[in-house]
């Protein structure tokens, strides 16, 4: 009987923990961040003790059956508990942590052998899909092509090793994640789309930067992203577009994790054979690679085609539980719609009926939720502007629930706010200038029409143009010109990411410098992220602006709002240098008007 207690000790410990992941493996990663952090300490308390316990009772559990992908389950479970803390915190630490246990189980072949048992095959696919999804944010492109390589190997093994069995939702994933990566193929002297103080802090305007205060600084603690066009490239709930946003929103860690090597553990001098059922994984061996001067990233939501209901709620959270001082950054890429005012009273067909009925839902739900007694109209007596256009966040058929109106974020406005918005249909978010309830809000609106020297370019296969100026600004004007990384060399690619820092490096003297910046800008300078996001979009105005490959109009400009300086138009001698000399580095001067 003494040697059932520790093969029932170690199951009762398995199934304590199964019992508590279940309670939070569907909570959201966004709203109250306290209640999910409670519920994690206590399945990541349970999984611990798992963890040990196998650890110093190992050799009996071995004798009693214990299975190699047993341990590699348990593993891999906790590192899903550290990738779902990162997405609810954005705290770099945990992603590190559950990629050190990913590359464990891949490195000793916990599931090797699974073609024998279709449930540990599925168990198998979940982990490549977990480690691959850790490994694209943590950008570490071998490691997504050679997790790529195995994945769509054993999805194609098991077909054949369960031929009753359907694997369609499989293959798709594959599918999935091949077109994310080629897409997503930054080339090795490409610079981290995450904020690096070696390429993104310039000594040249460093101590303009420290010096500058305004009469108001904000501090940017949170981020909602968001975004949903037909077709657009994703992996599992991650969209080119959010995941571009999503790394150029956060800090680049050391790069001591890219370079260290595989740790040997020594138990009494000799090294430990990894190939065998062992159950050593440093589990701190994060902390060793974060490095500590660096500032915690903002809190990100990354909502996948989340309904208005939804988002609303996740931006009220946001708003209620911000630090005073604070600024929320809201961005949303999705395609435009228009609801023709006329619908909203008339009914001459039926589908002018259900298009007055959507609009009239969407603003009878927004009433209720942001008090009856504020009024809407505006100077010259118009309430409908708030409500005729707006983005789609899901497929046209769920109707209004999926309709995003000017209007739905108004009550929010209470609070600082940084917006982007990157439609088709952005310039509907103007009326938004002006109708603040509380807050001056900061609005980046991209162009309705994107611009490209190759007019087949498919924006659905490149992700949007706007959003790409804003996480890669060098990548995005290749794009925009036809250059693809094969037809420019390293020392030159070196020179362009000279050119647009220094340019930079310049700019951010100017804007420190200016005593006419309109203060929603000045306040929130003093962040590295939205500063840098400034710099980008005057950046990409200016291109777009200098472009002579498609005819004027202001379609093909994205706007801010307030506005920026004319320090900082297109056609200013504080802009146009720099790109003159970007496109004539590149061969490319053809393609501007100067």
């Amino acid at each position: 009987m003494a040697d059932d207690v520790v093969p029932k000790t170690f199951r009762a410990l398995v199934e304590s923990a199964e019992k508590k992941y279940a309670r939070v493996r569907d909570l959201p990663a966004y709203g109250r961040w306290g209640t999910s952090n409670h519920y994690f300490h206590k399945v990541f308390k349970a999984y611990m003790r798992l963890w040990k316990y196998q650890q110093e009772n190992r050799v009996r559990l071995l004798e009693c059956g214990l299975q190699r992908w047993e341990i590699g389950e348990i593993a891999s479970r906790i590192g899903q508990l550290y990738f779902s803390q990162y997405m609810r915190t954005s705290e770099a630490r945990f992603l590190l942590e559950s990629c050190i246990f990913y590359e464990a189980i891949l490195n000793r072949k916990y599931f090797e052998g699974s073609g024998k048992d279709r449930m540990v095959r599925f168990k198998e696919l979940r982990f490549y899909a977990r480690f691959l999804m850790v490994s694209l944010i943590l950008n570490r492109t071998e490691m997504v092509n050679l997790l790529v390589e195995q994945f769509k190997a054993i999805v194609d093994d098991s077909k054949a090793a369960f031929p009753g069995t359907n694997f369609k939702e499989w293959r798709l994933v594959v599918q999935e994640i091949v077109r994310f990566a080629r897409v997503h193929s930054p080339s090795p002297d490409a610079r981290p789309l995450r904020y690096c103080a070696l390429f993104d802090s310039h000594p040249s305007s460093r101590p303009y930067v420290a010096r500058f205060h305004a009469k108001k600084v904000l501090k940017f603690r949170d981020a909602l992203l968001t975004s949903y066009h037909k077709n657009e490239a994703k992996f599992a709930e991650l969209t080119l577009d959010t995941y571009r946003m999503l790394q150029c929103l956060e800090w680049e860690p050391s790069g001591s994790f890219y370079q260290r090597s595989p740790v040997e553990p020594r138990v009494n001098g000799a090294v430990i054979d990894q190939s065998i059922t062992s159950g050593l994984i440093d589990i701190n061996l994060a902390a060793e690679m974060m490095d500590p001067a660096l500032p915690p990233n903002p809190k990100k939501a990354v909502l996948y085609r989340p309904n208005v209901p939804l988002l609303i709620s996740v931006v009220a959270t946001m708003c209620e539980e911000l630090p005073p001082e604070s600024v929320v950054l809201i961005y949303i890429s999705a395609s435009g719609n228009t609801i023709q005012s006329t619908t909203l009273h008339t009914e001459s067909s039926s589908s002018s009926r259900k298009s007055s009925k959507n609009s009239v839902l969407s603003r009878t739900s927004y009433e209720q939720k942001s008090a009856l007694h504020e009024n809407y109209t505006n100077t010259n007596g118009d309430t409908g502007q708030y409500f005729e256009n707006c983005l789609c966040l899901g497929p046209s058929r769920s109707g209004g629930s999926n309709n995003l109106y000017p209007g739905d974020l108004i009550p929010f406005t209470r609070r600082p706010l940084f917006l982007i918005i990157d439609s088709d249909n952005s310039d509907a978010f103007k009326v938004l200038h002006g109708a603040e309830r509380g807050e001056k809000s900061a609005l980046f609106l991209s162009p309705l029409r994107p611009s490209f020297r190759n007019p087949g370019t498919d924006v659905t296969q490149t992700g949007s143009q706007f959003t790409l100026f804003l996480a890669d600004p060098l990548q995005a004007f290749c794009q925009l010109v036809g250059l693809v990384s094969s037809d420019k060399d390293l020392d030159c690619s070196d020179e362009a990411d000279g050119i647009i820092s220094t340019a930079f490096a310049e700019w951010e003297v100017i804007l420190c410098t200016l005593t006419n910046l309109d203060l929603v800008w000045a306040q929130v300078l003093s962040d590295p992220f939205l500063r840098r996001l400034i710099l980008r979009f005057i950046f990409c105005r200016a291109v777009l602006g200098l472009f002579c490959l498609h005819e004027r109009g202001d379609e093909y400009l994205p706007v801010c709002l307030p506005k920026l300086p004319d320090t900082f138009s297109p056609d200013s001698e504080t802009v146009q240098p720099s790109i003159k000399r970007l496109a004539r580095l590149l061969k490319v001067g053809d393609c501007f008007r100067f």
